[in-house]
């Protein structure tokens, strides 16, 4: 979850245009680059498909509405290791663009900021791969994918043979597959490499393991490029289209959503463009053990084994490594504690936080360029903890 990965991957998606100039490439790549200047985030995290190319996930007939009353007064503030910190004062410290608390099916609190507003489409950035563990669980129902036991070998051609070959999909799904791939150091070279035409999984094929699956948790987006992948190979068709024929169009979405494409294929990794509220609509799903309204879209089984973290290498604070402080799940994070809370995590600042047992959601986006901050991500666990425990 580095700032620079995060940069490479956006300019190799700017740029990712089949069949156009060198120069014209240049051209994309200089205002891709300019857009992730800590100055224009917020324009570029409200206005992605407009800076690069994306493929439209078409929202269903049916929109499911919110109930909605006026703006609850948010807690003063928090306590997080010893120190307080004023609510409104954080969000302005975290560059907030907008943020909307919803309990039991009403938004209690929703404001936008940075000329934002109901319609705006944020990016999603990692949280985009919580979307693809959905789809693999669909995928699975479906009886596209047989099991996520089976190595992800048997689904792209382009593992068989190599030491990736028998790596599980499941591995993939907990940041576990032992890939040998350092998501700082590595991934401004891949996103180059497909940047120049290489197909995605011929190049993550050269990387070889490092240990064996399930050893090490290691936050590798590659491990969702991936997944991305077979998903596609599996079901024959793209991501967006899968997404929007199977989950978006039967959620009740109210906007279209779009998927940020490198060399044509949609960005596994965390390409997405959600309206808040739309973002919501996704949350509930996982809220209500994957059910919309009576229809099971997602198994229960799925939902619950999505927010498991009982394993050694899943569990908070795994590898000793301060980039594992919360669990991970299939593409979610799970946070210490006895709540069964999740969350959906985005560079810059982007999240989606679920706490079944008081049935809210918190959705909040930002264009904060110190998300790198040490303690950040367990800092907004108690913020969110301290809004969920106050809104009634």
């Amino acid at each position: 979850m580095k700032k620079t990965s995060v940069i490479a991957v956006g300019a190799a998606a700017a740029v990712g245009v089949m069949g156009v100039s060198l120069g014209k490439k240049v051209k994309v790549l200089c205002r891709s680059l300019s857009s992730f200047k800590d100055e224009n985030l917020a324009h570029t995290f409200q206005h992605t498909p407009e800076i690069q190319p994306t493929k439209k996930i078409g929202r269903g007939e049916q929109v499911f509405s919110f109930g909605k009353e006026g703006n609850a007064a948010l807690v003063e503030e928090f306590t997080f290791r010893d120190a307080a910190y004023p609510c409104e004062k954080f969000m302005e410290d975290t560059k907030t663009s907008a943020m909307l608390v919803v309990k039991d099916d009403v938004i209690k609190y929703e404001k936008y900021f940075f000329g934002g507003g109901e319609g705006t489409l944020f990016s999603s950035n990692s949280m985009g791969k919580s979307f693809v563990a959905a789809l693999m669980g669909i995928a699975v129902a479906e009886g596209y994918v047989g099991s996520i036991e089976e190595p992800i070998g048997k689904y792209i051609p382009e593992f068989v043979s190599t030491e990736l070959e028998n790596i599980p999909i499941r591995a993939c799904l907990k940041m576990a597959s032992g890939i040998n791939f350092d998501e700082e150091k590595d991934m401004s070279g891949f996103s180059m490499r497909t940047l120049l035409g290489f197909p995605a999984m011929k190049v993550i094929a050269k990387y070889g393991v490092q240990e064996p699956p399930y050893t090490y948790r290691r936050y590798l987006s590659i491990n969702t490029e991936i997944l991305g992948q077979v998903i596609v190979n599996a079901t024959g068709c793209s991501l967006a289209a899968y997404m929007e024929n199977r989950l978006w169009k039967r959620i009740g979405s109210a906007h279209d959503a779009y998927w940020t494409l490198s060399n044509g294929k949609e960005l596994a990794m965390g390409g997405l463009s959600v309206s808040l509220r739309d973002y919501a609509r996704f949350a509930r799903l996982y809220l209500n053990e994957g059910n919309y309204n009576g229809e099971q879209i997602l198994p229960k089984e799925w939902v619950r084994d999505s927010l498991d973290i009982s394993e050694a290498y899943a569990k908070p604070g795994s590898n000793f490594d301060t980039y594992n402080a919360i669990g991970y799940g299939y593409q979610w994070w799970v946070p210490e504690g006895d709540q069964g809370e999740f969350m959906a995590i985005g560079v810059y600042g982007q999240w989606i936080y679920v706490n079944p047992p008081k049935r809210v959601i918190i959705v909040k986006t930002s264009a904060d360029p110190n998300f790198m901050e040490k303690g950040y991500e367990l800092k907004h666990v108690e913020f969110f903890r301290a809004v969920a425990d106050s809104i009634s």
